[in-house]
C-alpha cells in the first residue's frame, strides 16, 4: 500500500500519543502546518485507510452522546513510519502565493509590486513572533530535540525571507529600475 505524505503526518502524530482526528488536526495546526499542512478532508480518510491497513487502531473514546475515536499507532505502523523516516526526502516544495503574484507582477508598475513584497515581509515578521513564542514552551518540556530544531529552522528561514523581501523592495524602488516600469 502506497502511503501519502498526510498518512505519514498522521503516523508521526499518533506515534507521540494516541489522538483523535480533531487532536491530530490541532497538533498539525500548531506544529507542521508551518511547512506541511493537512486538512480534515485529508486526515479522516487517511485515518480510515491507515486503520484498514492495520497501521493505526481506533479506540472508542466517546463522550456522552458524542462518538469519538482516538487512534494509536500499531507495531506495523511504527515500522512503516521508521522505514519512511530512513528514506531520503523526495520533495522540496514551497507554496507562497506572494511569490506567485510577484512572478507575474511584470504587468504592474513597480510601486504596486512593492506592496506585495511589503505584505509578504509583514506576514513573515508576524510568523517569526508566533514561532518565537513557541520556543520557550519547547525548551521547557521537549526531551526530543528535533521539534525544537525544526522550530528554529522556521524562525531562521522566515527571518531570511523577511530580509529578502526588504532587499527586493529596495531594489524595485531604485529610480534606475522605475524608469522601465509602466
Amino acid at each position: 500500500m502506497e502511503l501519502s505524505a498526510t498518512a505519514y503526518v498522521i503516523l508521526g502524530m499518533v506515534s507521540r500519543e494516541p489522538r483523535s482526528g480533531y487532536e491530530i488536526k490541532a497538533a498539525v495546526d500548531n506544529t507542521t502546518r508551518f511547512f506541511w499542512a493537512a486538512s480534515y478532508g485529508q486526515i479522516y480518510p487517511e485515518l480510515k485507510r491507515l486503520s484498514e491497513a492495520g497501521l493505526v487502531e481506533g479506540i472508542d473514546a466517546s463522550r456522552g452522546d458524542r462518538k469519538r475515536s482516538v487512534y494509536a499507532i500499531t507495531a506495523d505502523g511504527e515500522a512503516e513510519l521508521k522505514d519512511w523516516l530512513r528514506q531520503p526526502p523526495e520533495t522540496a516544495e514551497m507554496r507562497e502565493e506572494g511569490l506567485l503574484k510577484l512572478f507575474f507582477s511584470g504587468v504592474l508598475p513597480h510601486a504596486e509590486a512593492v506592496e506585495t513584497l511589503r505584505v509578504m515581509r509583514e506576514r513573515r515578521l508576524e510568523l517569526i513572533e508566533r514561532l518565537r513564542s513557541m520556543e520557550p514552551k519547547k525548551l521547557e518540556k521537549e526531551e526530543d530535540p528535533f521539534p525544537l530544531m525544526v522550530l528554529r529552522a522556521g524562525i531562521e528561514f522566515n527571518q531570511w525571507f523577511a530580509d529578502w523581501c526588504e532587499r527586493m523592495e529596495a531594489q524595485l524602488l531604485d529610480p534606475a529600475l522605475e524608469k522601465g516600469s509602466s
